[in-house]
């Protein structure tokens, strides 16, 4: 069985939270609430959904062999072109399971409706952009002295060597490597 697009079920669902949310210190009050983007995507509709106090990457049955719901709060990795994104689970009484992944809570960066669409768009299709993929591993160096002493190796050394008043007064802490014309 395949669902059809949820974008007016979501809508209707979080408006009516918005209603009851007006007023709070969380909520912009220059954002309405939208679904956008939403599409197909690996047997699920995938799409951001943008409120006056979140914004979130947003997963809903589209063939339900193919889903596997969550518990409310239990998480879940999926992977994108982009790198893998933790996604929650939730449960509401008209949407049924979905699952989000939290991309801006709260809203008040953004200045208007036109800008928060603008930014859901374009992370929606970053997702399916390798280019934004993390860098697996980073390069790790060895530092360990016995690899590679380097220029400071003997620096310990002279450090615990005792130091005379005269190469304190002259300004040879670390021995004495330079004549003694003085």
């Amino acid at each position: 069985m395949t669902e059809s697009d949820p974008s007016a079920r979501l809508t209707a669902a979080f408006r009516s939270a918005a209603a009851r949310m007006q007023g709070l210190d969380l909520v912009n009050p220059a954002l309405d609430v939208e679904a956008v983007g939403f599409a197909p995507w690996d047997g699920h509709w995938l799409g951001v959904m943008v409120t006056p106090w979140f914004m979130n990457l947003t997963l809903l049955p589209r063939e339900r062999a193919a889903w596997r719901p969550l518990a409310t709060g239990e998480k879940r990795r999926y992977a994108f072109p982009a790198g893998e994104y933790e996604f929650v689970g939730a449960n509401d009484a008209a949407l049924g399971a979905y699952m989000v992944c939290s991309l801006f809570s709260p809203m008040h960066e953004f200045a208007d409706q036109e800008s928060a669409r603008l930014v859901a768009s374009l992370a929606r299709a970053a997702l399916f952009d390798g280019a934004h993929a993390l860098v697996a591993e980073m390069p790790v160096a060895n530092l360990s002295p016995a690899a590679d002493p380097g220029p400071l190796a003997g620096v310990g050394q002279q450090l615990d060597a005792p130091l005379s008043k005269r190469n304190f007064l002259r300004g040879r802490f670390l021995g004495g490597d330079r004549d003694d014309r003085g």
